[in-house]
């Protein structure tokens, strides 16, 4: 289960990389604000280099965890600082890698002071000082094995997200500049709160779990459990699992613990907002695969029923409440609430096509939420507002701008040909096949998705040209250069998954393997 140690610490410093050179961001002067930005995305870049090597050599074929490492941290409690990845782990890492330079780029002048007066701290350096710092605890939390570990990256990475919401946020915000910031700071601490308190029953289940077990690690844990050493009570087993799901669910996150996302989305920039829905809500679904299957799987039985419901309220409540917003932001993040629903649809529904596409949505949604918010942003920027009412006729003058947001809307709606299309369609596979009633009704997601899709194209890009729209430019060469390469990697993954499966699939056996599940076989009727 677990591979032999690597000489080189190549995850170590994958999630090193990042952390560095948030510090040394951070450290650059003043006046020398370019110099930050061009230093955070060639950090930025040299981690993807780093994820690159990892996805390379990880063998899909060998152990389940690979690359590892494993140092004394705590020893009189028991904590190490043990790393791994497994499939799932390194598709997550390379989507974060891969993002993260498109958002430091989209974001470029998203920190530039709006006056030249001086002032004490630097925030274009905080800004991407900050976005380098979220890089690092994502990807260590992807590789982090040892429980506690992880739930010390899983709360810490709050704290620079909170900056991030409440000290840069969206400039096209209607009313006054104190007004703005009211509503950034609500927004703030509404997402911080919600996931503190997930956090903290998280750690009371922690807690309990080294109690029961005597330490943290996942792949001892696993091991002990499965020849028979260690023996959980079923109640205290069920428990523990409520504990670590609720925190993951806050995370991911899952109806009823949703509703800080839009607030958050809403008041963020359009690159941070990709950061929380494309890259730290993922720890969640994440964590749910990892840690609630891995560790609790008879609670994790247990509790489907309850879980496969609340995730079908999500795919239609998200979509439903997405159709009738009137804030184009909003909207995309109604739009992820109903994407994460398919997502924890797709892992509790314990077949082996369910877990596939599930793990391939996290990416592809990643990268199909990106593309629609970024070139959002960057439409917003130019007119200064987010209602959907303030537009209309884009196409006509900024016809690249309009057929970005076009092919990121079709990808939303998991057009054929696009990467969101296999995994929703493996979703509603491997749902269908165990529970027939809810994948049909999680199709009706798929309907409410082209409507509020389509809908929003229609209001913003055609018809006539408002006057407050006619002299919008067209994408620029820096936008462009944004926009087009997670364009081409959509249609790559599209028509192309097979880099992406070839990786995932064994590490879904095995979480298979851990819950003791099979696929459902198919009724076929006798020939008469």
């Amino acid at each position: 289960m677990f591979g032999t140690s690597t000489a080189f610490p190549l995850l170590t410093v994958t999630a090193a990389v990042p952390a560095v050179g948030a510090i040394l961001t951070a450290a650059v002067p003043a006046a020398r604000r370019t110099a930050a930005k061009w230093l955070a995305l060639l950090v930025s870049l040299a981690t993807l280099v780093l994820a690159g090597i990892v996805f390379a050599r990880f063998e899909p074929g060998g152990e389940r965890y690979q690359l590892t490492e494993s140092y004394a941290w705590i020893k009189d409690f028991g904590v190490r600082y043990e790393l791994g990845v497994d499939g799932i782990g390194v598709a997550l890492i390379a989507l974060t890698a891969l993002l993260v330079p498109f958002v430091i780029l989209a974001g470029w002048h998203d920190a530039d002071p709006l006056e030249t007066s001086s002032k004490r701290w630097r925030p274009t350096q905080g800004f991407f000082a900050l976005i380098l710092m979220v890089e690092a605890m994502v990807i260590l939390s992807f590789e982090a094995t040892d429980v506690f570990l992880f739930y010390i990256l899983f709360e810490a990475m709050l704290i620079p997200m909170y900056f991030l919401i409440g000290g840069f946020g969206d400039r096209a915000h209607a009313g006054s500049d104190e007004n703005a910031a009211a509503q950034r700071s609500y927004a703030a601490v509404k997402f911080l709160l919600y996931n503190l308190v997930g956090g903290l029953i998280m750690l009371a289940a922690v807690i309990g779990l080294y109690v029961v077990a005597g330490n943290f690690s996942l792949t001892e844990i696993a091991e002990a459990r499965a020849d028979g050493s260690l023996e959980i009570a079923t109640s205290t087993e069920r428990w523990l699992f409520l504990g670590f799901f609720f925190a993951f669910a806050v995370k991911a996150p899952l109806w009823p613990l949703h509703t800080w996302l839009p607030n958050a989305m809403g008041e963020a920039t359009a690159p941070v907002a990709v950061l929380i829905t494309a890259v730290v809500d993922k720890v969640g679904t994440f964590a749910m695969l990892r840690f609630c299957l891995g560790l609790f799987p008879e609670a994790s039985k247990w509790a489907t029923p309850a879980i496969v419901v609340l995730a079908l309220i999500s795919i239609v409540y998200g979509a439903l409440v997405a159709v009738g917003q009137r804030d184009i932001k909003r909207l995309v993040a109604y739009a992820s609430i109903s994407h994460f629903g398919f997502i924890i649809l797709g892992i509790f529904a314990m077949t082996s096509q369910g877990q596939s596409g599930a793990t391939l949505y996290m990416v592809n949604h990643g990268i199909s939420t990106a593309a629609l918010m970024l070139v959002a942003g960057f439409l917003i920027s130019r007119r200064g507002s987010r209602l959907i009412a303030d537009y209309g006729g884009v196409q006509k003058v900024a016809p690249v701008l309009a057929g970005t947001f076009l092919i990121g809307g079709l990808a939303t709606l998991s057009l054929p040909g696009l990467a969101p299309f296999v995994s929703e369609f493996l979703v509603l596979v491997g749902t269908y096949a165990r529970y027939p009633v809810a994948g049909v009704i999680a199709t009706t997601g798929i309907v409410l998705a082209a409507l509020y899709t389509l809908v929003l194209y229609q209001r913003t890009m055609t018809g006539p040209v408002k006057e407050e729209v006619r002299n919008l430019p067209d994408l620029r060469p820096r936008e462009l250069a944004v926009v087009v390469p997670l364009i081409a990697v959509l249609i790559f993954l599209g028509v192309f998954p097979k880099p992406l499966t070839d990786v995932v699939n064994p590490a879904v056996r095995h979480t298979m393997s851990d819950v003791q599940q099979k696929d459902p076989q198919p009724e076929v009727e006798a020939a008469k």
